[in-house]
């Protein structure tokens, strides 16, 4: 039997309005999150993933509906409060990685924990850049890296407030299919020893056919959510 939810959305709509147009992004989406299992968030480009997901983090605002993270509700907190909630309890990894480029491997890993006062934070960042074989490359800056590299440190970064939920925006969309494999694979190897839940936008088969649970988007609304076996 899973454990309660750690994230919960309810009837959750995004509008945008240009002038007198309105385009619907995503239309009356609910959804729960497992603790400790691998979500996929699938669906063509335009299908509304990355939207959702930055409204389930915390990083925009519905038009309408509610999102609970850890039983509390966080659509109606300031950026006040959520930019604490998030740096506790949420890791993010991007598609475009989204590195400090004047900061260096090592530094870019240590950010999160360092904003958490985490006395530990060096410390923490060495065992992960050793975890991922990037030990060698800790005082690179991210010009230095390769794509796959800089994917690597973004999952140290993520990780290293062992957050309870880290969401992943097509994480594998800048490599090629080896880095791909890499990336992934490490991923979902660190969100199983972490026990985190992981919630993954990808429109790749493959990568999904890995998951514990696959949700699927079409046109902004949600058209299947099936677990896995």
């Amino acid at each position: 039997m899973m454990a309660s939810p750690i994230l919960r959305a309810e009837n959750i709509s995004k509008t945008y309005t240009i002038g007198e147009r309105s385009a619907v992004i995503l239309d009356d989406i609910s959804l729960t999150l497992d603790t400790g299992a691998f979500t996929v968030l699938s669906g063509s480009s335009g299908s509304g993933k990355t939207t959702l997901l930055t409204i389930l983090s915390g990083l925009d605002k519905p038009s309408r509906g509610n999102v609970w993270l850890d039983d509390q509700e966080i659509t109606g907190l300031d950026e006040n409060g959520l930019a604490p909630l998030r740096n506790r309890l949420i890791g993010f990894v991007f598609q475009a990685f989204h590195l400090v480029p004047s900061l260096t491997s090592l530094e870019n890993v240590m950010f999160p924990a360092e904003l958490n006062r985490d006395r530990r934070a060096r410390d923490k960042a060495a065992e992960l850049l050793n975890r991922v074989g990037l030990w060698e490359r800790r005082h690179n800056r991210p010009e230095q890296l390769s794509g796959g590299e800089k994917q690597r440190v973004a999952i140290c970064r993520a990780l290293i407030n062992k957050p309870q939920l880290v969401f992943a925006d097509e994480p594998t969309g800048n490599l090629d299919s080896e880095n791909s494999r890499d990336v992934v694979e490490l991923l979902v190897e660190l969100q199983r020893e972490y026990s985190t839940t992981l919630l993954m936008a990808t429109h790749s088969r493959e990568i999904a056919d890995s998951a514990d649970r696959i949700l699927q988007l079409h046109d902004g609304r949600m058209v299947q959510g099936d677990s896995r076996p």
